[in-house]
């Protein structure tokens, strides 16, 4: 049985998207899901299914937590093989600051691929994995001047820092 790693984007910010831990937990497990476990209330999900289409695993899910909590919670899912990969990529970029990843819905077409390898200056640097694109940057991810940018250019997404994601493949993967 397939395990994934599901993202939960916009969830716990304000007063109105607020979706703890124990309720996506049992929100994921009532649409069917096995294994279900948490990491930190950022809405880092890992679960199992006998689901073998990512589509139709984050379809499931957004219908479920879109039922539970009553707005749409876009959900990026990964197999723990794609985030392995997605964490390998990221150490492979050699980059000693501070290291985000927006982690992708679509896999991002050559064209965008270009577009945004092309915004890499002397302090911020883009670099792509297949469905992730990494910004490592010298200062602070607000101050971050490309990150505007790449968030209007990959359209479903979430993003987390690298320090996350290499605590989720050693906790799960």
């Amino acid at each position: 049985m397939p395990t994934y790693v599901a993202f939960l984007r916009a969830i716990n910010l304000g007063a109105t998207r607020k979706f703890p831990k124990e309720d996506i937990v049992a929100a994921t497990g009532a649409a069917g899901f096995d294994d279900v476990a948490t990491h930190i209330n950022t809405g880092n999900v890992r679960l199992s299914t006998r689901m073998r289409s990512r589509t139709r695993v984050e379809d499931a899910l957004e219908r479920a937590y879109a039922a539970d909590r009553g707005f749409e919670v876009p959900t990026i899912a990964y197999r723990t093989d794609e985030l392995r990969a997605v964490v390998a990529d990221a150490d492979g970029f050699g980059h000693d600051a501070q290291h985000y990843v927006w982690l992708l819905k679509q896999e991002p077409s050559a064209a965008l691929r270009e577009q945004l390898e092309a915004l890499s200056t002397a302090d911020e640097r883009v670099g792509l994995s297949e469905r992730a694109v990494h910004l490592m940057v010298a200062s602070g991810f607000l101050d971050a001047r490309l990150l505007r940018p790449i968030e209007k250019a990959v359209g479903v997404a979430t993003n987390r820092n690298v320090t996350v994601l290499r605590a989720l493949v050693q906790k799960w993967c």
